[in-house]
C-alpha cells in the first residue's frame, strides 16, 4: 500500500520527485505539529525505494510491498520508544518482566543512532538507496544528535536522511547547516475544512482554529473534545498524564489569546470570552512564555497533580 500524503503537501511530493537525480543526503522536513509531515516523510521514502521507475511510488513492487509492511531491509526509523509504541497501539503487558517493563524513553538514544552504523557502511540489499527517517528530530538526546551529525557530516554513498521536526531551531545548528530545508506550511483554511468535512470531525471550524491551522492536530482535538471544553471553561489540576499535555496546551492557548484580546487584536484560538484589558497584555504574554518551558516538561513530569497544580497557580487572574 502506498503511503498517502495529505492532499494540501502534494505540490511539496511532486516538488520533491523533481530532484530524483540530485536528491540531498540530507533533508530537513519542518513545520508546525498536525501539518502532516510525517506522512510527506514517509511518502517520501517509499518514492526512494520504489522498483518501478516509472511509476514511483508503485505499491506493487517488492520495495513498496516490503515497505508498507515494515520490514524493508533498506530503511530505519529512529523515534522515540514511547512514541514507537503509542503509533504501534501496543499496551503495556503486565506479564512481561520487570526489566521489560521499565518506562519507555521519550527520547531518541544515542544506542539506537550507533545501530546505524553496520546499517549505513554495507551496500544497499535492493541495489537502491537506504533511507533513515528520524521523527521527531528535535527528541534526540545532545549525545544522539552528536553521533547523528557525524554520519551528516560524512554521508555514504547511497544513503539519506529525512529529518522530520515540529521545533527545528531546537536541533543542533550543525545538523540544519547540513540538511537541505523543506518547510511544510498550514494549509489555506478552505483545503483544511475540506479535509475535515472527509473525516467526520465535529466543529471543524471550532478545533481548526483551536489547532492554529493545523488539521491533523484539529483532528485530534475534535475526538478529545469533552475533555478540552471541560479545560477551557474551568482549568483545574489533574492526574492524568495525558490530560496534564492538554492542559498545559490549553493554558498556552488561553493566554495567547488573552494578551491578543488585551491589545486589541482577534483571538487565534477562540478559548472562550476575551477582556480587553490593555493593562493586562504583558502579564498574559509572559505567562504565555513561560508555557513553552512548562509544555515541554509536562511530557514527563514526577507528579502530574503538583506539576498541573503549579501551573494553574502561576495563571493570571481573568
Amino acid at each position: 500500500m502506498v503511503q498517502m500524503i495529505h492532499p494540501w503537501n502534494e505540490p511539496l511530493f511532486e516538488s520533491l520527485k523533481g530532484r530524483t537525480e540530485r536528491f540531498p543526503h540530507a533533508l530537513l522536513i519542518h513545520g508546525a505539529r498536525g501539518t502532516g509531515k510525517l506522512a510527506l516523510a514517509e511518502h517520501t521514502a517509499q518514492f526512494l525505494l520504489c522498483e518501478d521507475l516509472a511509476h514511483r511510488p508503485c505499491g506493487r513492487c517488492e520495495g513498496c510491498r516490503w515497505f508498507a509492511a515494515r520490514s524493508h531491509p533498506d530503511f530505519r526509523r529512529l523515534e522515540p520508544e514511547a512514541l514507537a509504541r503509542e503509533m504501534a497501539g501496543d499496551p503495556d503487558d503486565a506479564a512481561e518482566a520487570p526489566a521489560k517493563r521499565a518506562k519507555p524513553s521519550v527520547q531518541i538514544r544515542i544506542e539506537q543512532v550507533r545501530e546505524l552504523d553496520g546499517f549505513l557502511n554495507v551496500g544497499s540489499h535492493r541495489g537502491r538507496m537506504r533511507v533513515v527517517l528520524v521523527h521527531p528530530a528535535e527528541d534526540m538526546n545532545p549525545n544522539a544528535a552528536n553521533a547523528l551529525l557525524k554520519g551528516l557530516e560524512e554521508p555514504p554513498a547511497g544513503a539519506v536522511f529525512l529529518l522530520v521536526a515540529h521545533r527545528p531551531a531546537q536541533l543542533l545548528p550543525t545538523i540544519r547547516s547540513r540538511c537541505v530545508a523543506l518547510a511544510v506550511p498550514v494549509p489555506l483554511p478552505a483545503a483544511a475544512l475540506r479535509w475535515l468535512a472527509e473525516q467526520g470531525a465535529r466543529t471543524p471550524e471550532r478545533w481548526l482554529a483551536y489547532a492554529g491551522g493545523a488539521p491533523l492536530r484539529a483532528v485530534e482535538y475534535a475526538a478529545n473534545a469533552e475533555v478540552l471544553e471541560r479545560l477551557l471553561e474551568r482549568p483545574m489540576p489533574v492526574d492524568d498524564r495525558d490530560e496534564l499535555e492538554a492542559l498545559a496546551d490549553a493554558l498556552q492557548k488561553i493566554a495567547l489569546d488573552r494578551a491578543l484580546g488585551a491589545m486589541g487584536l482577534a483571538p487565534k484560538y477562540q478559548t472562550g470570552t476575551i477582556d480587553r484589558d490593555p493593562a493586562k497584555a504583558r502579564e498574559w504574554l509572559s505567562f504565555a512564555r513561560g508555557m513553552v518551558e512548562r509544555r515541554l516538561l509536562s511530557r514527563h513530569p514526577l507528579n502530574p497533580k503538583l506539576f498541573s497544580a503549579e501551573m494553574l497557580a502561576n495563571l493570571p487572574a481573568r
